[in-house]
C-alpha cells in the first residue's frame, strides 16, 4: 500500500476510533480492558470540551505500571556508586585470597595456590562485573518508575532525571538508559497527540518540546521516535483495511507531520525523512501543515467576537506565527470570520424585516445595522492603530462579498436593509452628515454598486422630497417665501438631494397638473393661471413648460388632426373645421407647435401617395396617384392649415393675387424661356384657388426623388394620357393646360424651388432636342438643310435658341473629337493640321487625349529624322511642337533623345544597304538623316566592319555637293582622316568605266 495516501484530503471524520500502540518496541502493549475504557472516556471528555479551556494533560498510566527489581538489581539499587565500586574491589580481592588459600591448602604447593587465586579471581571479577553492569538497567527501571509515579508527567523535573543518572553513575547516552528515555518520549508524544476524531488543541507542540527538554533527549533520538509513531500509524492502516479506518489513520498521520514539523523547526527537513520513509512529497507535507494550521487558527478565531481588542489581535498574530500559517491565509480567515459575525447580524435583521410584527420592526432593524456599523468602525480604527503591524492580518473594514449574501437572491435582502436604513436616516426630514458616512460604509459592507445604492437613495429621497414639497405648497409656506429658488435649494441641501432630480420632479408635477386640467379637451383662463402659479412656485423653466404643452396638448391636438384627415376630401365639413379650430385655440398651442403636428400627419399621407405612385405600373397610373395627392393637398391639407391659422381658405384677396402676379412678373426670364415653364408660371389664370405651401416633402425625400416625381408628371402633361385597347392599340389623349396648374401645385408639395423646377423643364427639353439632333448630325457635318431641320425641331420642343446652339455645338464637338481621335490613330493628322485647328479655336486638349498627342509628337519626330534634308530645328522640336500639342517639354526632350539615338545607328545601316544596292540618291537621304540625328544628340565616330564601305559612303555624299559643314561632320562621324578625305576628293571627278569598274568602286 502507498504511504503517500496517508496525506490525501479527508472528506469527513470517521465515526470509529482505532486504538494505536504506545510502545517503542515491536511488541504491542497489552492493555487491560479497564485502561482501554478509561482512555476512551478521556478522549470523549477532551473532544467535548473547548480546546482553550485547559492545557493538554497526559494520563500517567500511559507509561505503564512500575517495574520490579531482581535481587541483584535490588542489591545494586541499594548501593551508591562508590560503595558498589568498593564492594566490587572487595569481591575481587576476597575471591583471589580465597582461591589462593584453597589452592595452597588442597594443592599443597604455591603454584596450586596461585592457580586457585586466578580461578577464584576470575569468578570474583565476573561477579563484580555483573554487579556493575546492572547499574544502567537499574537506573532505567528507576527512571521508568519515577516517571510512572508522576500524576502529571508534564511536571517532571529535569534535575531529578539527571540525579537518577548520576546516582547510578550512568550517562544519558548509555544504551539502556537512552532506550528508556526514547520509550518514555515516544509514549508521551503518542499520548499528547489527540485521537483521530479530535482536532489539535494548539498546545501540543509546547507540551512536547517542554517534555523533550525535561528528559534531555537529543533531537535525532526524538525525531526517530516521531518516525516510529508514523510507522505504527501506517501499520495500523494496513491492519484496518476499511475505508473509515483509512481516513482515521490518514488524519492522525497529518497531525503527526504537522506537530513534528513545528517541534523540530527548520531541522525537520533533515531530521524527519518523510519522503524517503513514507514516499511523501514536500507538497503533501506543506498541505498537512497548512490544513492543521488553518484548523488551529480557526479554533483560535472562535474566541474572538465583535468586542475584539488590541490584546486579542496581538494574541492572534502570535498564534498565527506559532502555527506557521501564512499571512495570506490568515488574512482570508480573519476576513471570513469577521464576515460571518456580520452575516449573523444581517440574518437577524432580515428576519426582523420580513417578520409579520410591524410595530417595532424598523427600530430593531436599525439597531442591528448599527451593530454592523459599530463593528466595522472598530475594525477600521484598529487598522489605523499605531501597533497595527503587530495585529493579525486581515484587520480592516468588513465586506460581505464572497460570503453567504454574495448572490442575486440574497442581494435583494441587502437592498431592503439598505432602503430601511436610508428611510430611517431621512425620518427626521433631513440627512445628517454622520448618516451619509454610515450609508457609505453600509454600501461598502453590502457590496452594493454605486448605481444600485444611488437608485435606492434617490427613490427614498424623492418620496421624502415630494412629501415635504407638498407640505410647503399646502401650507402656503413656499408661496409666501420671497425666493422660491432659494427655498427649494435649501430643501435639497437638507435632504442631500440632487437639484437636477428635484427639477425633474417639478416637471413631473407640472405635467400631472396639466393632464388633469386638460382632461376636458381645453384649457380655460383659470386653468392657465393655476398652471402659471405652479410654474412660478416650482421654478419650472419656460422651455420645459412649452415642451410639456407640446407633448400633452399636442397629443390631443394630433388626435383631432388625424380625425380631420381621415374624413377625406368629401368629409371635411363645417363640424370638422370647428373641431380643428377649437382644438387649436382651446389647447393654447402656439402656431408653430400646431403646424408641426399637422405637418407630421399630412406628410405621412403624402408619403403614402408617393409610395403608390412609385409602385404604379405605368406613367399614367403614377400621374393619377400624384393627382390624388394634389387634390388631398387642395381640399384637406390647405383647409386644415387655414383652420389652424384662423384664416379663410376661399379665394385669396385681390391684393394677395396682385402681389403674387407682380412678384412672378419680376422673376427671372427663365420662366419665359420654355413653353412648359410659361404654363407652370403662376398667373391670374392658375391662381384660382390658394393652396398651402408650408407643408412640403422637402426634408422627407432626397432632391433626386422629388425631381423624378415632378418629371413624371411633366411627361404626363406633355404626352397626354395613354389608353390601351384590345389588339395592342394605344390611344393617346392630349390634356389641356389645366394639368400644368396641378404640376405647379405638385412642385409646391414636393418643396422644389424655382431653380430646380426650371432645371427639370430645361433638362427634359434638352434631352428631347439632343436625341433628335444627334440623328440629324450623325455624320458631324452641318449643312443649310440640316440647320433648317434643327430650327424647326427647336421650335417644336420649345427650347430657347441659345440652349439649342449649345447642344448643336456639343454634338458637333463630340463628332469632331471622335474624328480627330481616328485621324491621329491612323496617322492622317500632322502638326500643321493641328495648328490649323487651334487657329480655328478648336480645343486640342479636350479633342485629343494626351496619349494620342504624345504619339503624334513621336510621329512628327520620325518624319523629321526621315525627311532626308539633314536639318534639325531645336526651337521647333523642343518648344513649338510640344507647346502646340500641350505636352511636357522635359518629357518631349527625353523622347527626342531616345528616338535620335536609335535612328542614328539605323541610318548608317540603311546607308550601307543602299550603297550595296547602288541607290546613290536614297543613300544621300539616309546620310542626311544620320546628320539630323547627330544634331539632336551629338554622337561619337561610328564603327563599321568594312572601312572601305565608309569611304564609298563619303565619296557618294561628296558627289552630291553638300554644304561644307555637313561634309565635315559626316567625315567625323564616319571616322575618315583628313588625308583619306583629300585622297577621296581627288578621285571625285574620276571617270569610272561602266560595268566592272563601277562594281569594283562600290565594293
Amino acid at each position: 500500500m502507498n504511504p503517500t495516501s496517508l496525506l490525501l484530503p479527508i472528506n469527513q471524520p470517521p465515526p470509529v476510533t482505532t486504538f494505536r500502540s504506545q510502545f517503542l518496541n515491536p511488541t504491542p502493549l497489552r492493555l487491560t480492558p479497564k485502561f482501554y475504557l478509561k482512555r476512551r472516556i478521556q478522549s470523549t471528555v477532551l473532544s467535548s470540551s473547548s480546546v482553550q479551556d485547559k492545557p493538554t494533560s497526559v494520563n500517567p498510566d500511559v507509561f505503564g505500571g512500575k517495574k520490579e527489581l531482581s535481587p541483584i538489581q535490588s542489591l545494586v539499587d541499594a548501593m551508591s556508586p562508590p560503595i558498589r565500586i568498593a564492594s566490587s574491589a572487595l569481591i575481587f580481592a576476597g575471591a583471589i585470597a580465597a582461591g589462593y588459600g584453597l589452592g595452597l591448602r588442597f594443592g599443597g604447593s604455591r603454584n596450586a595456590g596461585v592457580g586457585g587465586a586466578i580461578a577464584f579471581g576470575a569468578a570474583g571479577a565476573g561477579a563484580a562485573y555483573a554487579l556493575n553492569s546492572c547499574a544502567p538497567e537499574v537506573a532505567a527501571i528507576n527512571l521508568h518508575n519515577y516517571v510512572a509515579d508522576f500524576e502529571n508527567p508534564a511536571a517532571l523535573n529535569k534535575e531529578d532525571i539527571e540525579a537518577i543518572a548520576n546516582k547510578y553513575g550512568v550517562s544519558k547516552q548509555n544504551e539502556a538508559f537512552n532506550a528508556e528515555l526514547r520509550d518514555i518520549y515516544c509514549r508521551y508524544v503518542s499520548a499528547v497527540l489527540p485521537a483521530s476524531t479530535e482536532e489539535l488543541r494548539g498546545d501540543e507542540v509546547d507540551t512536547i518540546i517542554k517534555f523533550k527538554n525535561t528528559l534531555g533527549i537529543d533531537d535525532p533520538d526524538a525525531a526517530d521516535m516521531h518516525m516510529e509513531i508514523g510507522r505504527r500509524i501506517f501499520r495500523q492502516r494496513l491492519e484496518t483495511g476499511d475505508r473509515d479506518g483509512d481516513m482515521v489513520q490518514r488524519r492522525a498521520f497529518q497531525k503527526l507531520i504537522y506537530v513534528s514539523t513545528i517541534v523540530f523547526g527548520e531541522a525537520s527537513a533533515f531530521l524527519l525523512p518523510w519522503k524517503r520513509v513514507f514516499k511523501v512529497t514536500d507538497a503533501q507535507v506543506d498541505v498537512a501543515v497548512r490544513d492543521n494550521a488553518q484548523r488551529l487558527y480557526a479554533s483560535k478565531l472562535k474566541s474572538v467576537g465583535r468586542d475584539i481588542d488590541v490584546n486579542q489581535l496581538i494574541s492572534l498574530r502570535e498564534a498565527q506565527l506559532a502555527y506557521r500559517l501564512s499571512d495570506e491565509l490568515a488574512h482570508e480567515m480573519f476576513k471570513e470570520h469577521a464576515r460571518n459575525l456580520v452575516e449573523e447580524i444581517i440574518s437577524t435583521a432580515v428576519g426582523i424585516l420580513k417578520s409579520r410584527t410591524r410595530a417595532t420592526e424598523p427600530t430593531r432593524v436599525i439597531e442591528e445595522l448599527d451593530k454592523v456599523l459599530s463593528y466595522n468602525n472598530l475594525l477600521i480604527s484598529l487598522k489605523n492603530h499605531a501597533d497595527a503591524s503587530r495585529f493579525a492580518p486581515g484587520t480592516g473594514p468588513v465586506s460581505l462579498v464572497g460570503g453567504e449574501y454574495d448572490g442575486d437572491r440574497k442581494m435583494d435582502d441587502l437592498k431592503l436593509l439598505y432602503r430601511a436604513y436610508v428611510t430611517d436616516s431621512l425620518s427626521s426630514g433631513r440627512m445628517e452628515e454622520d448618516k451619509l458616512a454610515a450609508l457609505n460604509q453600509l454600501r461598502n459592507i453590502f457590496g452594493l454598486g454605486k448605481r444600485e445604492a444611488d437608485t435606492i437613495t434617490l427613490d427614498v429621497t424623492s418620496k421624502v422630497y415630494r412629501k415635504r414639497l407638498a407640505q410647503a405648497v399646502t401650507s402656503g409656506e413656499l408661496e409666501a417665501f420671497e425666493s422660491k429658488a432659494a427655498y427649494l435649494q435649501n430643501l435639497c441641501e437638507e435632504l442631500n438631494f440632487d437639484p437636477q432630480k428635484a427639477l425633474e420632479i417639478h416637471q413631473e408635477i407640472y405635467r400631472q397638473k396639466l393632464q388633469q386640467l386638460v382632461a376636458d379637451g381645453e384649457l380655460s383662463d383659470e386653468d392657465m393661471k393655476a398652471l402659471e402659479r405652479l410654474q412660478v412656485m416650482l421654478c419650472v423653466p419656460k422651455q420645459t413648460v412649452e415642451a410639456a404643452h407640446a407633448d400633452i396638448c399636442g397629443s390631443l391636438f394630433e388626435k383631432v388632426v388625424k380625425e380631420a384627415i381621415a374624413c377625406g376630401i368629401d368629409g371635411y365639413d363645417t363640424e370638422t373645421k370647428n373641431a380643428v379650430r377649437k382644438a387649436a385655440y382651446g389647447l393654447r398651442l402656439t402656431r408653430e407647435v400646431a403646424m408641426t403636428i399637422a405637418s407630421k400627419a399630412v406628410r405621412k399621407i403624402f408619403i403614402t401617395y408617393i409610395q403608390r405612385a412609385r409602385g404604379a405600373g405605368s406613367r399614367t397610373e403614377s400621374a393619377k396617384e400624384l393627382k390624388k395627392m394634389i387634390a388631398f393637398n387642395s381640399f384637406v391639407a390647405s383647409q386644415l392649415v387655414a383652420d389652424i391659422k384662423g384664416e379663410s381658405s376661399d379665394t385669396p384677396p385681390e391684393e394677395t393675387q396682385e402681389e403674387q402676379i407682380q412678384q412672378n412678373e419680376e422673376e427671372d426670364e427663365e420662366w419665359e424661356s420654355l413653353q412648359s415653364l410659361r404654363k407652370v408660371k403662376p398667373s391670374r389664370n392658375n391662381l384660382r384657388k390658394e393652396i398651402q405651401t408650408e407643408i412640403t416633402l422637402k426634408d422627407d425625400l432626397p432632391e433626386r426623388e422629388r425631381t423624378e416625381l415632378y418629371k413624371t408628371y411633366l411627361l404626363f402633361c406633355l404626352t397626354g394620357q395613354v389608353t390601351k385597347i384590345p389588339f395592342g392599340v394605344q390611344i393617346t389623349t392630349k390634356k389641356d393646360d389645366s394639368e400644368y396648374v396641378f404640376l405647379s401645385q405638385l412642385g409646391s408639395i414636393l418643396g422644389l424651388i424655382d431653380s430646380e423646377i426650371v432645371g427639370v423643364h430645361q433638362g427634359l427639353a434638352e434631352q428631347a432636342f439632343r436625341q433628335q439632333a444627334e440623328v440629324i448630325l450623325a455624320d458631324g457635318q452641318i449643312t443649310k438643310a440640316k440647320m433648317v431641320q434643327l430650327n424647326e425641331l427647336q421650335k417644336n420642343v420649345g427650347l430657347p435658341p441659345q440652349y439649342a446652339q449649345n447642344i448643336i455645338k456639343s454634338i458637333t464637338t463630340t463628332k469632331l473629337a471622335a474624328a480627330l481621335e481616328t485621324a491621329v490613330g491612323q496617322g492622317r493628322l500632322s502638326i500643321k493640321e493641328i495648328r490649323e485647328l487651334k487657329e480655328s479655336s478648336v480645343d486640342i486638349n479636350t479633342m485629343i487625349s494626351e496619349s494620342l498627342r504624345e504619339n503624334l509628337f513621336k510621329k512628327t519626330l520620325a518624319d523629321i529624322f526621315s525627311s532626308g534634308t539633314g536639318e534639325f530645328d531645336e526651337e521647333e522640336v523642343y518648344e513649338n511642337i510640344p507647346k502646340d500639342l500641350n505636352i511636357n517639354v522635359e518629357k518631349a526632350k527625353k523622347v527626342v533623345h531616345e528616338l535620335a539615338r536609335s535612328r542614328l545607328s539605323n541610318s548608317l545601316i540603311q546607308a550601307v544597304s543602299l550603297l550595296r544596292q547602288r541607290n546613290h540618291k536614297a543613300l544621300v537621304y539616309s546620310l542626311n538623316d544620320l546628320l539630323a540625328c547627330d544634331k539632336a544628340v551629338p554622337a561619337t565616330p561610328l564603327s563599321w566592319e568594312v572601312p572601305e564601305e565608309l569611304s564609298d559612303l563619303f565619296i557618294v555624299y561628296l558627289k552630291s555637293d553638300p554644304p561644307p559643314e555637313k561634309l565635315s561632320r559626316l567625315q567625323y562621324l564616319l571616322g575618315i582622316s583628313d588625308s583619306t578625305a583629300e585622297t577621296l576628293r581627288a578621285v571625285k571627278d574620276r571617270e569610272l568605266p561602266n560595268g566592272a569598274g563601277e562594281e569594283e568602286f562600290v565594293f
